[in-house]
């Protein structure tokens, strides 16, 4: 085991997307045994639990932070980690037991940090010594599968729930490395599949967390949930045909060719890109909404949040891509504006569509006349899509600002939630706007009136963006 000392490198935006998905206050824990660490080894812990209702499952996450005296032998903080494991296992144990009837899909976490204290670091300084502060110090440290089938010797059962445990260098690279809340999940599922192969031939199946998450954000099964959804808008008459750049990327993966690390490379700069958007959206609206004294809304901003994190890589990507699609299209285009239809590769129920305003304000989809009519979109995009899984529709309103050398997107958004809907219900709403059309109603004559004004909408702000990711080139 390494005894080096780490600096804080960035981890990227998943480390803070993740609060939005916080479902309580923070617990704080006491674990048995830790008192002899505290007589023997002068040793201090803290112990919190986290739950985070992330858009597949439930992550109950334990963390585990011991600080040592900074002259701690290594062999005494072996004995320490061995001792703190344990202790957390045991009252995981324990945890379970008492909720035993719990039938909801969870994945449990041990995030385990150890922090040196009481040292100092002597630095010349014009040829004297300055002595630095006092200031806990992280140790790297870290867990792979050969810790538990040989030093602690864990019995991973496979009908069993599971503690999955890391050092907090390997959870915090982890969250760097597969940036999105769902991958995140589709990670931890696959991490429990390899201890539990490990067990089973009772050999480790991966000596190190770095090696194992780089192995799952190479594997072709990374697109796995996008086929499936891209299959759903298919049968469901939402798309004509498969998504070509979902076949190439899915491709690419299997046969493990040059061209998958590009794609690679596409997705973390759009995960990055979405992020840093749906980051300042919200913020901008918390802002507004307390500067103008208005009433706090029914649902947790975090809730309307979620709705854009709850995207994969590759649906991520798909996103900024149709963003970035806008500067290539040619003049007469751009003047007069259009618009995209998107589909969520996460979730069959979340659409988008993405209005690319026009730059003639006497366009039919310029600014002006686009901007009041966000709502009616989104309603009329709602009962026109046959989809019975319909859950949100996301209308963004996308206007383009060139100021200098520098591009910008300003956003409007509107979120709309949607009831849900039995097909034949959906047919029939269909068949009613089919003769809405015939009829040459206006839009304040429309059938679907009541249905319209139950769905709940809400108005976000605009958001300006820098651009500052590089673009790619469309494959």
């Amino acid at each position: 085991m390494s005894h080096s000392i780490t600096t804080t490198p960035d981890w990227g935006y998943l480390t803070t997307e993740l609060s939005c998905y916080l479902q309580s206050n923070v617990i704080a824990v006491t674990l048995a045994g830790m008192q002899t660490l505290e007589y023997e080894y002068n040793a201090q812990y803290i112990a919190r639990q986290y739950q985070y209702k992330l858009p597949l499952g439930t992550l109950q996450l334990l963390e585990l932070t011991i600080y040592l005296p900074f002259d701690t032998a290594s062999s005494d903080i072996n004995a320490v980690r061995m001792t703190a494991v344990k202790s957390a296992l045991a009252w995981y144990k324990a945890s379970l037991s008492q909720n035993k009837d719990s039938h909801s899909v969870s994945y449990d976490a041990l995030v385990f940090d150890i922090q040196l204290v009481g040292g100092g670091n002597n630095v010349a300084h014009d040829n004297n010594e300055v002595k630095t502060p006092n200031v806990p110090q992280r140790l790297n440290h870290y867990f792979g599968a050969r810790y538990f089938l040989e030093d602690l010797v864990v019995d991973i059962n496979e009908s069993m729930q599971q503690l999955q445990v890391f050092s907090w260098q390997d959870w915090h690279s982890i969250a760097a490395a597969v940036q999105t809340p769902c991958e995140l999940w589709r990670f931890l599922t696959y991490h429990l599949e390899q201890l539990k192969q490990s067990a089973i031939s009772h050999m480790p199946s991966f000596e190190s967390e770095e090696m194992l998450v780089t192995q799952f954000l190479q594997s072709p099964d990374l697109f796995t949930s996008a086929i499936e959804v891209d299959n759903a808008l298919i049968k469901n008459e939402a798309q004509d045909e498969p998504n070509s750049a979902l076949i190439a990327m899915a491709l690419a993966y299997k046969n493990q060719s040059k061209t998958a690390q590009m794609y690679h490379r596409h997705m973390e700069q759009a995960a990055t890109l979405w992020s840093q958007l749906s980051m300042q959206m919200i913020e901008s609206y918390g802002e507004k909404q307390k500067a103008s004294n208005e009433e706090q809304l029914d649902i947790p901003l975090s809730r309307w949040q979620q709705q854009l994190l709850d995207e994969s890589l590759f649906s991520r990507h798909e996103l900024v891509r149709t963003l970035y699609r806008y500067p290539k299209q040619n003049k007469e285009l751009q003047n007069t504006g259009y618009v995209v239809h998107q589909h969520s590769y996460e979730s069959l129920g979340r659409h988008y569509v993405l209005i690319f305003y026009g730059q003639d304000s006497a366009a039919k989809h310029s600014k002006g006349a686009i901007q009041p009519n966000l709502a009616k979109i989104a309603q009329d995009v709602a009962t026109r899509l046959p989809i019975i899984e319909l859950h949100h529709v996301v209308v963004l309103g996308i206007d383009f600002v060139t100021e200098g050398t520098e591009s910008f997107m300003d956003i409007d958004l509107w979120i709309q939630s949607v009831d849900t809907m039995t097909q034949r219900e959906r047919q029939l709403t269909r068949k009613l706007q089919q003769l809405k059309q015939t009829s040459a109603q206006t839009p304040d004559q429309s059938p679907n009136k009541n249905l319209e004004t139950q769905r709940q909408t809400e108005k976000l702000p605009q958001v300006r963006l820098n651009l500052s990711i590089p673009a790619k080139k469309d494959n």
